[in-house]
Parts: structure tokens; C-alpha cells; sequence
């Protein structure tokens, strides 16, 4: 009889322990979620969006961004911010449809996303070549 009472006792404390793990579990989704929404509510409304992200090291990101009806190619390191390029929609080739959907033309007109070798050398044009 005491062997069976604390094996239920122990089943009921693991319940117990359970339970109360889902509960954490739920309310660390829900918190997460309502976060997220509030977040964006807050960039909704500023004049700038990201359009691409790419990483290239720990800590250094490349990132084009949109402002008005120009695009800004910024380093991002630890430390500090670089701007790279100033585009403009012309010389980025992209429809507002286009970016809107996280979508780019390929090289060959094709749907789909750029590889970054197609970013890299479509930004290339845009730069004077470098005389030896």
C-alpha cells in the first residue's frame, strides 16, 4: 500500500512538473508573438525598409536599403556603419511589385531570387573601374 501511494504521489508530481512547463511554454509563445507585433506596428511607419540582408562574417552584414526612391548599400560591423553605394530604382532594375514580394528578376529574366553573385556583379557596373 505505501509503495503504491508514492508512485501515485510521484505520477502526480510529474503531471504537476509538466503542466506547468506547458504553461511556461505557451505563455513564452504568446509573449514572443505580441512582441513581434509590436514591433512591427513600430517600423510600419518609418521611411526606411530593408530590402536584403546578406552576412558575410560574425558581426559584418551587407544590407540595402530603401529611402524614398533611393537605395543606400551600407556595411554593417561591430562597431560602425559604411555606406558602400547610393542607387537609384533605375539602376536597380527593381519594380516596387518586385521588391514588395522579396522578389528579383534573374539574369536571364526568369523569376526568382538573385544569387549574390548577381547582386555583387550588377552592383560592380555602378563602380568606376579601378585604374592601375
Amino acid at each position: 500500500m505505501i509503495l503504491l501511494s508514492s508512485s501515485l504521489n510521484s505520477f502526480i508530481q510529474l503531471l504537476g512538473v509538466l503542466l506547468i512547463f506547458l504553461f511556461v511554454l505557451v505563455i513564452t509563445y504568446f509573449t514572443t508573438k505580441w512582441i513581434g507585433g509590436y514591433q512591427k506596428v513600430q517600423m510600419s511607419g518609418r521611411s526606411f525598409q530593408v530590402v536584403d540582408t546578406i552576412r558575410i562574417a560574425n558581426n559584418k552584414l551587407v544590407q540595402v536599403i530603401k529611402m524614398g526612391d533611393v537605395y543606400l548599400v551600407i556595411a554593417v560591423a561591430k562597431d560602425n556603419v559604411t555606406m558602400l553605394a547610393k542607387l537609384t530604382e533605375e539602376e536597380m532594375g527593381l519594380t516596387e511589385a518586385e521588391i514588395c514580394n522579396g522578389k528579383t528578376p534573374g539574369q536571364n529574366g526568369e523569376k526568382g531570387q538573385m544569387t549574390f553573385q548577381e547582386t555583387l556583379e550588377k552592383l560592380k557596373e555602378h563602380f568606376p573601374k579601378k585604374q592601375d
